[in-house]
């Protein structure tokens, strides 16, 4: 017998709704990688576009790559820095549990560049949709049982967008999209250095919270640090994603 509520509208014009979207997929993203545009303005008003990272964007990224300070390149969890480093994290797209979405700078103006000249990559965003062993058995220590509705997340910002509030405006977007892939909490990518006090404001700035720490291989003492994602703020604007 058919629905009577098939394509029936509400009193106010609009249709029901029959519960949330299904999970994104890595597959769908790739496809279509309009599901997770997102355009913003940077602190200075400039414009921004946050995207999921595309093949063609091999050579962008290796001048963002390139371009990051040895110290920069200290707290980040790259394998290299040059063109083929760039090509390796391009020819993973869709093919593993990552999803990086690169931040594009398109300049002063609301307008942004034509699509014939896009702007520089200036920030690389980097989400795990699975959790390696090491982590899952370093955080029990610590009492919590990650699940598979946990996420790692990594972000690396260019040098001369650090310290600027450009992180804080991405940060809620990023969160936003973990949701839409239905994790439930974000933990960090390798955690935080110790002796990196701004980053460890930023994420407790951001609702993470402190769940213990661990010294690396090559000696470094680290903070892991865990966000609940229904503590996370939500977008500014939730009709961020472009069509």
């Amino acid at each position: 017998m058919p629905n009577a509520a098939a394509g029936r509208e509400r009193e106010d014009g609009r249709r029901p709704a029959y519960g949330p979207a299904p999970p994104l997929t890595l597959t769908a993203v790739a496809d279509d990688p309009a599901l997770l545009t997102y355009r913003l303005s940077g602190p200075d008003g400039s414009a921004l576009v946050l995207r999921p990272l595309e093949h063609a964007d091999a050579d962008r990224l290796a001048a963002f790559l390139t371009g990051l300070s040895a110290e920069t390149r200290r707290l980040s969890t790259f394998d290299g820095y040059d063109l083929a480093a760039a090509r390796d994290l391009c020819a993973a797209i869709a093919r593993y549990d990552k999803l990086r979405l690169v931040l594009e700078h398109l300049g002063t103006t609301t307008e942004g560049p034509s699509p014939a000249e896009p702007g520089p990559i200036v920030g690389l965003f980097e989400l795990s949709l699975d959790l390696p062993p090491h982590d899952i058995a370093r955080y029990r220590r610590a009492g919590i049982r990650l699940t598979p509705a946990d996420c790692r997340f990594g972000p690396t910002l260019a040098d001369d967008h650090q310290g600027r509030g450009t992180g804080s405006r991405v940060f809620p977007l990023v969160a936003d999209v973990a949701r839409r892939f239905g994790r439930q909490r974000v933990i960090l990518w390798g955690g935080v250095l110790a002796d990196n006090p701004r980053a460890i404001r930023h994420y407790t700035k951001h609702g993470f919270r402190t769940a213990g720490a661990f010294t690396g291989p090559d000696g470094t003492r680290s903070l892991d640090m865990i966000l609940d994602l229904a503590d996370a703020p939500a977008p500014a604007d939730p009709g961020a994603p472009s069509t």
